[in-house]
């Protein structure tokens, strides 16, 4: 059962005393003589719901109600007055509080407003729970340690609260752009309406009108005689999801960015995420993307790191697959080869988390255990030597000391050297200077804003 927690804010400690008395028995109660004395205690966790009088000495109920607002916004606040003041009251509701009550108290009364204020609360935990246990089970790119990927979640977490501000999220093929796009639904306002994902890229050019804006009936020849609810319709009150949006012909584009300036999709209630893996910048100077529908889709962007980026997180993405296909295919392993281990982490993973599902399903699927092996994966273990080590390019590495060395910080220092020659190269061109390091464009934009490129 859970505990709620109040906070009485009164100067009149009859007031104070007497909802203690009343209500401690069922929750669990906090009383301040002062707003001040209050706020300090707001500082650390916040309670469930506040009942705060408007006429305290020292700073007062509505400017008290203003300061807890901005700092929890989700917070219930009750407000008490002496005496109903309409535009005292009216400017509190405007504040954001939940209700109000007038003194002399009753008990009775006040015990059905925290009732119901405590079952509004109740509601939004549930909720809260209901997302946090699908975006677990369902979302694995939310598997995180590596800082690249929990700087994407918490923007994630931060914009999903918009219930229409259009999305556009960049990321190689198979970094999990639709299950961020689904993790932004169900964390919005909108979660409970449906989530339409529609890939441009497998829609057939002449249909592309008919399947995202629907038809009326006879609209065309071999049209369906009861007309079709076209894609954008279906997703009302929920979130429409364009992925591979960089695939949409220049016709289609122009339709979809009439739609988006027209304000039909604010009428239906229906917010509008997109993706893709292309670079849209590159696109524009090539008069293949609309610059004005990159401007109508792209108030926010995420960019999501690929796994070569993020190897912090490959051995937990993979044990939490690991332990979903031992579910499916009901066998019993004790966990991934230390050998296995060290070449998921070498490995160029080109297909990102996607490629790494699927091997591991591979793995499981035909696989003795009791530990999946390298050989059950398929792949070879990155060999390892003492002396110089010659890649691709033609460089070579000095052999690891027996000191050791700040991998992190070598990493960074040689990724910031790059990209501001590259820059140099490129005359301040972002879109060149990406291609000179094989770089997404917007790859390229996240890491020189991470580093603090200027």
């Amino acid at each position: 059962m859970i505990q709620y927690t109040l906070y009485v804010i009164d100067d009149e400690q009859t007031i104070r005393k007497g909802i203690t008395a009343a209500f401690e028995g069922d929750y669990q109660i906090e009383a301040f003589e002062t707003a001040e004395a209050a706020m300090d205690a707001l500082k650390g966790k916040p309670p469930d719901l506040v009942l705060l009088d408007i006429g305290l000495p020292g700073m007062n109920g509505i400017e008290a109600l203003r300061q807890m607002k901005d700092f929890h916004p989700d917070l219930l606040v009750i407000m008490i007055t002496a005496y109903e003041d309409i535009s005292t009251v009216i400017s509190a509701m405007k504040l954001g509080a939940y209700d109000y009550v007038v003194k002399p108290l009753h008990m009775d009364g006040l015990e059905v407003t925290i009732g119901n204020a405590l079952e509004t609360i109740r509601l939004r935990k549930e909720v809260q729970m209901l997302q946090e246990k699908f975006l677990k089970e369902n979302v694995p790119c939310f598997i995180a340690e590596s800082n690249a990927i929990q700087d994407v979640m918490e923007f994630v977490r931060m914009v999903a609260r918009s219930p229409d501000t259009p999305i556009l999220i960049f990321g190689e093929t198979g970094t999990g752009k639709e299950l961020i796009a689904s993790a932004i639904h169900y964390r919005s306002p909108n979660f409970k309406g449906p989530f339409v994902a529609v890939n441009c890229a497998s829609i057939p050019k002449d249909l592309v009108e008919s399947e995202l804006f629907g038809y009326e009936k006879g609209a065309f020849s071999g049209a369906s005689a009861s007309g079709k609810k076209g894609l954008i319709e279906q997703a009302e009150n929920g979130t429409l999801f364009l992925d591979e949006v960089g695939d949409l012909s220049l016709e289609a584009q122009a339709k979809l960015l009439r739609f988006l300036e027209q304000g039909e999709f604010y009428r239906i209630g229906t917010r509008v995420l997109s993706a893709t893996n292309k670079d849209l910048d590159s696109m524009i100077e090539r008069d293949l993307f609309r610059k004005d529908l990159y401007y109508r889709l792209s108030v926010i962007e995420i960019q999501i790191p690929s796994l070569n980026e993020r190897r912090d997180d490959i051995m937990p993405i993979a044990k939490h697959f690991l332990c979903e296909y031992g579910k499916k295919f009901d066998k019993k392993f004790t966990g991934i080869s230390a050998e296995a281990q060290n070449a998921l982490i070498a490995y160029n993973w080109i297909g990102n988390v996607r490629e790494l599902k699927n091997l591991i399903e591979r793995g499981v699927l035909t696989g003795k255990g009791p530990e999946l092996t390298v050989n059950d994966l398929g792949i070879e273990q990155a060999k390892e030597t003492d002396t110089w080590k010659e890649v691709g390019t033609g460089e070579s590495f000095s052999p690891l000391p027996d000191s050791g060395i700040d991998l992190l910080s070598v990493q960074e220092s040689l990724e910031r050297y790059y990209i501001e020659q590259a820059l140099v190269k490129a005359k301040g061109n972002e879109s060149k200077a990406a291609k000179l390091l094989s770089m997404n464009h917007h790859t390229f934009r996240y890491r020189r804003k991470k580093l603090g490129i200027g």
